[in-house]
């Protein structure tokens, strides 16, 4: 396994993010707990998950699988960098969502206790918070700070201007500010790399990118409807409309490759500057060590190029559409 920095700070991830998102909903907690296992046992140490995970189980659920996982001890916990997140409404009473100094001191609580830990790594926040300003959001998280309950702070789905007030309003408040930042990124959805990226470079704060594999269409979905073996939603079967000729020949690319498809789009993620990692969120522990897999995949110069001419990405802003 290999390992990098988050961003600037000195904290030491794996270049895979382990996402927990399924472990409830779709894959039972003995399922879930072998997953996480068998990726500690391959050298994943950063594990991802939210207090809003669980589906049909309800908010929580996904959390307490993971502190359950935890609490069978062997050294779970300090093997793991553990990040969640917080921002969606727990319930429909007020003050139960979002990123008032409140909800940040009860949500980090109540993660805490499903957790079953005393600290979190690195607390993010979900989504920025348009009706609550940054001094209250900075205050609160320093107070978590100085009291051990969290040492760093992330966000996810964040605008690049809302990544450079983040961060102009923590230097101003002599806080570390942002570590990292979640984003959807992929071969097919690019938009990231018009000022997402730049802003996220220029301060320091590591990508991690989710939905690597464009919800299972950079993962050989051609293929395995050709095969029988894949049902598409109705959502997915338009997006696969959009891109079907981009996509078609992204999979025979890949065969001339000689890889799977969703080898060469992780890998291909993993080797673009300013990505920290891509989360994985495998249901079974198959998929697991097929996200594994793409960390032997190497692609040269020429080979980012035929992707770009397949795929073709944004430039930096202002140059995407201006002089």
């Amino acid at each position: 396994m290999e390992y990098t920095q988050l961003g600037r700070s000195g904290l030491k991830v794996s270049r895979l993010c382990l996402g927990t998102m399924n472990f409830g909903p779709e894959t039972d907690p003995s399922e879930s707990f072998a997953i996480l296992d068998a990726a500690q046992a391959a050298g994943i140490n950063y594990v991802d998950t939210a207090n809003v995970y669980g589906g049909r189980l309800g908010h929580g659920a996904t959390e307490k699988i993971v502190g359950d996982w935890f609490a069978q001890g062997g050294e779970r916990r300090d093997k793991t960098v553990l990040a969640t997140k917080l921002y969606g409404d727990m319930t429909d009473w007020p003050n139960n969502g979002k990123l008032s100094a409140l909800n940040i001191r009860r949500a980090l609580d109540a993660s805490l206790t499903r957790l079953k830990t005393d600290y979190i790594d690195v607390y993010q926040f979900h989504h920025i918070d348009r009706s609550t300003p940054w001094d209250e959001i900075w205050q609160a998280m320093e107070t978590a700070v100085a009291q051990g309950k969290i040492l760093y702070a992330g966000s996810s789905n964040f605008a690049g201007w809302h990544i450079a007030t983040a961060q102009a309003e923590a230097r101003r408040r002599n806080f570390t500010g942002l570590v990292s930042e979640q984003s959807i990124y992929n071969l097919i959805t690019r938009d990231i790399e018009l000022e997402v990226l730049p802003a996220a470079q220029a301060n320091g704060i590591g990508v991690i990118a989710w939905s690597p594999l464009q919800g299972g269409l950079l993962g050989g979905v051609l293929r395995q409807q050709r095969d029988g073996k894949r049902r598409l939603s109705d959502h997915a079967v338009q997006a696969l409309a959009t891109h079907r000729d981009a996509i078609e020949k992204y999979e025979d690319f890949a065969a001339e490759l000689g890889h799977e498809p969703g080898d060469v789009a992780l890998a291909w993620l993993l080797h673009q500057g300013g990505v920290t990692a891509p989360i994985i969120g495998p249901r079974t522990q198959d998929q697991l060590a097929a996200g594994i897999r793409a960390l032997d995949v190497k692609l040269d110069a020429s080979v980012l190029a035929r992707l770009d001419e397949i795929f073709p990405g944004k430039k930096s802003a202002p140059e995407d559409y201006a002089w």
